[in-house]
């Protein structure tokens, strides 16, 4: 009996030992992202930021404008791997303009530059700063995009749409297919290989340069679609983002050619504006998205089927905080963009994930 007595308490203390929350590891849960704060040297509020780009871990730079009393005034940073700083050295810095989509080009970095209303290529090499004038004045000018040997800029002037290509010496005008309206977009691989979005009477198209005319790329996107962005990976995979309107409501969408086939898919993204979307140093789509918390910014992560959320530090006082434009910078990702304190006019913000 006693036997028998030892063998149940003994029993009963293994069972406990096993359904003890004290006595067993807990599974980890998912790992959470961390961002953190780095500190931007404060503009001329409200302002506006156009695009950001790294070159690695020891190189970015973040274009936009400040909106002044007497116009918009350009405004450019510089992360040089520690910290943020305002340059002010590039042609027209003190004059009204403002600055657009920045890209590297070889060793120099070339940015847009909408100068008292005339277009310009601000490039900046070893030797410093100097500007490319635009062969006429647009009255809009829509995009920028810059490879070796070949930059085109698109907009309009009073007699429609507008692509102007420079393959480093001068200026010619492109044609682009019957039927096409306003492009909205470029961006380019190569200088025979550039890709642009565009309006027809009838929908949205995507078109190509091949090195000798643009043609339409034949990319079946969902009806009633537009498109913000489109990323061109080296290794030969395009990723498209936009928006899809169904019955008066939008949706966002994310497209992704392999080198053979285009794929559609819907992730949770609600309606968020896609162009602030790059490929990440893991391998994932990261998109800075609409908070829902006022003190915090807020960021999407895309890995095929599955979409994940990260929210940046908590900010005192803050009630909007609205990442821009994400750029991957080695490991690591930063993020530019804008924060309203309470009592005070939108400034700027950067924040940085890993690295």
């Amino acid at each position: 009996m006693n036997g028998l007595r030892a063998i149940i308490i003994c029993l009963v203390v293994t069972c406990a030992a096993v359904v003890s929350p004290a006595a067993v590891a807990q599974p980890a849960g998912p790992l959470t992202p961390s961002w953190s704060v780095l500190p931007v040297p404060a503009a001329a509020p409200p302002v506006t930021v156009s695009d950001l780009a790294a070159r690695g871990p020891d190189e970015a730079w973040a274009t936009g404008y400040e909106h002044a009393a007497d116009g918009l005034r350009p405004m450019l940073y510089r992360w040089d791997g520690t910290a943020w700083s305002r340059d002010t050295t590039f042609p027209g810095a003190a004059e009204l303009g403002w600055l657009g989509k920045v890209q590297f080009v070889g060793e120099d970095v070339w940015i847009f530059h909408n100068h008292e209303g005339t277009g310009e290529i601000l490039r900046r090499s070893a030797n410093g700063w100097n500007a490319v004038p635009l062969p006429q004045t647009l009255w809009t000018y829509q995009d920028f995009a810059a490879v070796p040997g070949a930059t085109w800029v698109v907009g309009e002037d009073d007699t429609g749409l507008k692509v102007l290509h420079y393959d480093g010496s001068g200026w010619t005008t492109q044609a682009t297919p019957d039927g096409v309206l306003f492009l909205m977009g470029i961006t380019a691989r190569s200088a025979d290989d550039a890709w642009a979005w565009a309006d027809t009477s009838t929908e949205t198209t995507v078109l190509r340069w091949d090195g000798t005319a643009w043609r339409d790329a034949n990319v079946p996107l969902p009806p009633d679609s537009n498109v913000h962005t489109m990323l061109l990976e080296p290794s030969g995979r395009i990723t498209i983002g936009g928006s899809q309107y169904t019955d008066g409501v939008s949706r966002t969408y994310l497209m992704t050619f392999n080198g053979h086939a285009w794929r559609t898919g819907y992730p949770p993204l609600g309606d968020t504006y896609t162009g602030g979307m790059v490929r990440g140093p893991d391998g994932a789509l990261w998109l800075p998205m609409r908070s829902d918390r006022a003190f915090q910014s807020k960021y999407a992560r895309v890995d095929g089927s599955r979409t994940s959320f990260s929210h940046g530090p908590e900010r005192t006082n803050a009630i909007d905080v609205k990442p821009s434009v994400l750029a991957r910078a080695g490991s690591a990702l930063l993020s530019f963009g804008t924060v309203e304190i309470y009592g005070s006019k939108p400034n700027l913000m950067s924040e940085r994930l890993g690295g």
